[in-house]
């Protein structure tokens, strides 16, 4: 997000201390929403990993050792283990999705919220939208 302040054609564009207090303000929280978007789409691709990972255990005999990560060790586990295994693993990950969403939608909250008040002050003397790259 560009945070950029035009010149008026007067020269009096007065940034007080409050307004670059929010300014900064705004500039955090989209720091902190983009990067919060990014953990959220780490997660859902990892939720969408062990859902297929459930999926290939279906098609495997019951009798097979399947090896499963834990931190950074494998274990052995029969497919009835591994499977709660991977359930609890998509529990977790499905609650950190929701999570992520709500601290999203918080954030996304509070942008707009700043963006009002800067409109509504400095107008078109700044640009709080999000840059194309």
């Amino acid at each position: 997000m560009a945070t950029t302040m035009k010149s008026d054609p007067d020269g009096d564009t007065r940034v007080t201390y409050e307004d670059q207090q929010k300014i900064n303000r705004f500039a955090c929280f989209n720091a902190k929403l983009l990067e919060v978007k990014e953990e959220l789409a780490a997660k859902k691709k990892e939720l969408q990993n062990l859902m297929d990972a459930a999926d290939e255990l279906l098609m495997l005999d019951e009798n097979e050792k399947i090896p499963y990560q834990i931190g950074e060790v494998f274990v052995s586990l029969s497919v009835d283990e591994a499977n709660e295994q991977l359930e609890m693993a998509k529990e977790k990950t499905q609650e950190d999705i929701k999570t992520q969403e709500l601290t999203m939608e918080s954030h996304k909250k509070i942008l707009q919220d700043l963006k009002v008040e800067l409109y509504a002050k400095f107008g078109t003397n700044i640009n709080l939208e999000a840059e194309e790259d």
